[in-house]
């Protein structure tokens, strides 16, 4: 016999005091409760009950075996209940956040395979590069990039990301080659606002970071970096940029790496939302097809 089910019953007969209670309440014959019992005691080596005419009582054994046994019967009626949410149609709208140039660039693609996998989700799409709360924001699930610091949120990365500086061969030809992050020209650096360069062990970070005591910290600021990445393709100047927006300009020859020696850590990719204990359908199921998506080298890597 399972064995679930001899637990069960002798759970139900230690609740209820009786057999005929246990019976029942789970809609059996006294007998096969009486069976269940006794299997699960052979099963143990114990006696669990002392029988009397009128009451049953747990022996010294089957209190210490009751408590067991109701906790494993709660982690099991907790773990059907969370995959029976999971076999669940997939459903209800999406509401995520993202930043702008990443998901202009390659979240459609994504979205049109996910809504292909399940096309009972809607998809409510927030573009911003702030970091917004999103519990507040009645957000489902958030895609951020960066080095992520402490916080409730669970945070999966889903994709390398990084950082190069970079430069049109007509800048370097009229403003040479820099072999040093000290030789670079401030007042060339197209500046993405929204970068954190306060990292001391970073030679490269240290130059590009902004002088606040001068009136011309930098040549362009902007917090967005396709508008960057065109300015410096028409050669106004250097910028620092993912390979994610710049990828395709570097393999097309409009732009060129400079300082290789010098790049900056890798950031990442991150899927991010609540913590809660069972997640609803249609964000586990896309937590779990973007964590599979970009693959270990994303293809705006392939320049």
């Amino acid at each position: 016999m399972d064995r679930i089910d001899n637990m069960k019953a002798f759970v139900t007969v230690a609740e209820e005091g009786s057999f005929t209670k246990a019976a029942n309440k789970l809609n059996m014959s006294s007998q096969l409760i009486s069976k269940y019992v006794s299997h699960f005691e052979e099963y143990l080596g114990t006696r669990l009950f002392n029988r009397t005419t009128r009451r049953v009582h747990l022996t010294d054994e089957g209190e210490q075996c009751f408590l067991h046994a109701k906790q494993i019967l709660e982690s099991i009626t907790a773990m059907e209940s969370h995959f029976g949410q999971l076999q669940q149609s997939v459903n209800g709208v999406l509401h995520i956040s993202a930043p702008v140039s990443f998901s202009t660039l390659h979240l459609p693609p994504l979205l049109r395979d996910f809504k292909k996998a399940y096309p009972d989700v809607g998809i409510d799409l927030q573009l911003s590069d702030r970091k917004i709360d999103i519990v507040d924001e009645g957000l489902d699930v958030a895609l951020r990039i960066g080095h992520l610091k402490d916080s409730s949120l669970i945070a999966k990365k889903v994709a390398t990301v990084r950082l190069v500086l970079c430069a049109s061969p007509d800048y370097l030809a009229l403003n040479g080659t820099p072999t040093h992050p000290q030789e670079l020209n401030p007042l060339h650096f197209l500046r993405y606002s929204y970068i954190e360069y306060n990292q001391p062990h970073l030679p490269l970070m240290q130059a590009l970071k902004p002088n606040m005591h001068s009136n011309n910290p930098s040549g362009l600021c902007a917090n967005n970096g396709e508008i960057l990445m065109n300015a410096a393709i028409a050669g106004e100047g250097y910028t620092l940029q993912p390979t994610f927006i710049v990828g395709e300009a570097l393999k097309q020859g409009k732009l060129v790496t400079l300082l290789d020696a010098f790049e900056p850590d890798t950031m990442g990719l991150y899927v991010v939302y609540p913590h809660r204990k069972l997640l609803a359908p249609k964000l586990r199921v896309f937590v779990d097809f973007i964590s599979d998506y970009y693959g270990a080298f994303p293809y705006w890597d392939n320049f």
